[in-house]
């Protein structure tokens, strides 16, 4: 019952039916919007959508998170390397390693990290 309690929102609209990524979030004007799928002892699930030229600055994280592009592109750089990825495309951000988030375009990404 706690579990059920737990889903609202979101989640809730997700849980046992088929959604379309892209369309559960939107773009706001000089924005990052991020909307959490999942909150988990184990992990998170965040959707994000960056307006163009907006990012996340370089930090590191506890844990590996999976980076999965889901619509434009997005400039990702891991340990002063940089990379472009496009839709569909993933990269592992390994835990306690600089990396940083952002593009000249609107893109949007699901970011899923494993706390365990």
């Amino acid at each position: 019952m706690a579990e059920a309690k737990k889903r609202h929102g979101i989640l809730e609209a997700c849980t046992a039916k088929p959604q379309d990524l892209n369309g559960l979030i939107d773009y706001a004007a000089d924005s990052v919007v991020s909307k959490t799928l999942v909150d988990k002892d184990p992990g998170t699930v965040t959707l994000f959508a960056f307006d163009a030229g907006q990012r996340l600055s370089e930090h590191t994280a506890p844990f590996d998170a999976l980076v999965q592009i889901i619509d434009g592109q997005a400039l990702i750089t891991i340990a002063g390397k940089e990379m472009t990825l496009t839709a569909g495309q993933v990269v592992i951000m390994p835990a306690n390693i600089p990396h940083a988030v952002g593009g000249t375009g609107k893109f949007k990404m699901l970011l899923t990290m494993i706390r365990a």
